[in-house]
């Protein structure tokens, strides 16, 4: 079992599944809400994670298409929760690595996505995506990997 929590404890949730993938994002909207140089990020299927009281969480698009949905918690304005909506894929739930815990390890971070946007080089051998086609094609190509893997 995953539980997750925002920094004042306000918004507090259950995950039933391990992360499919962990993955660093360093576009300027999640340095931003993250307050951080870049993101560091779970992504689960949505129908995994039991979502809180709504009307704790403030959803917010930042960008069009309006695929993503940021959930800020309405005390503290940690991101507690993104839900993502891919066409006929699953809906999947990204979550901040940091507001996570529980007695099931956090997969090693597989790739770095929107690295032209980084604000301090990182030294590591995973995949850096530099762009946003760049970007979208490691996130895809891991989601359909871990989601069709036999």
């Amino acid at each position: 079992m995953i539980t997750a929590q925002c920094g004042c404890g306000k918004v507090q949730y259950k995950i039933h599944q391990q992360p499919l993938f962990r993955n660093y994002c360093h576009c300027s909207i999640c340095q931003s809400v993250n307050h951080a140089a870049h993101a560091d990020i779970c992504v689960f299927r949505a129908r995994e994670v039991e979502t809180p009281d709504k009307t704790l969480i403030e959803y917010k698009a930042h960008a069009f298409p309006p695929i993503l949905q940021r959930g800020k918690c309405i005390e503290c304005g940690d991101i507690v929760v993104e839900f993502l909506k891919l066409g006929v894929l699953p809906e999947m739930a990204v979550i901040p690595s940091k507001i996570l815990s529980g007695d099931v390890p956090l997969p090693d971070p597989a790739f770095h996505m929107f690295y032209d946007n980084c604000v301090a080089e990182i030294d590591d051998s995973l995949p850096k995506g530099k762009g946003y086609l760049a970007s979208q094609w490691l996130f895809a190509k891991k989601l359909i990997s871990v989601l069709f893997k036999k």
